[in-house]
């Protein structure tokens, strides 16, 4: 009998979750919620403690949150610097990245700016279209130059 069988728990669940995993799952609870036309903060509520999902990183429930309560800021800054594209145009998963990305680069405190651009390509790789890559790189590219006034004013 499997370790995970004896214990019974799935074998997704007891393990460290990297913040990679838990970026990833900020997106996917963004995404869902937006399709949903819920909050996703209220959706990250309904499921954090809950037996039926696996459990959810600390850093996870931060991205989400600040996400949440700097959504029109980061918005703001999607629209100036989203070069022809309306948020409404963006494909949703694009903009659930987007969101994060934004975040991290500008209020994520551990998070060096490189990583933030690099780490939202790779979700845009993993979760988008063969486009999306390029464009989330533009996007956050454009903000990444201003990062540092950005900071000093938001």
């Amino acid at each position: 009998m499997a370790d995970s069988a004896k214990s019974g728990k799935s074998p997704n669940r007891g393990g460290p979750i990297s913040r990679r995993q838990a970026r990833k799952r900020a997106v996917e609870m963004m995404y869902e919620a937006a399709q949903r036309g819920a909050d996703a903060v209220t959706l990250l509520a309904d499921r954090v403690g809950s037996v039926e999902v696996d459990p959810i990183a600390d850093y996870t429930i931060s991205l989400v949150e600040g996400v949440t309560g700097r959504k029109a800021a980061i918005d703001e800054l999607l629209s100036e610097h989203a070069q022809g594209w309306t948020l409404d145009r963006m494909p949703p998963v694009d903009l659930a990245v987007l969101r994060v990305g934004v975040y991290e680069l500008l209020w994520a405190e551990d998070v060096p700016d490189p990583v933030a651009i690099d780490e939202a390509v790779g979700l845009a790789k993993e979760l988008s279209t063969d486009d999306s890559p390029r464009f989330v790189n533009g996007v956050l590219g454009r903000i990444g130059t201003i990062a540092d006034r950005l900071r000093a004013v938001l």
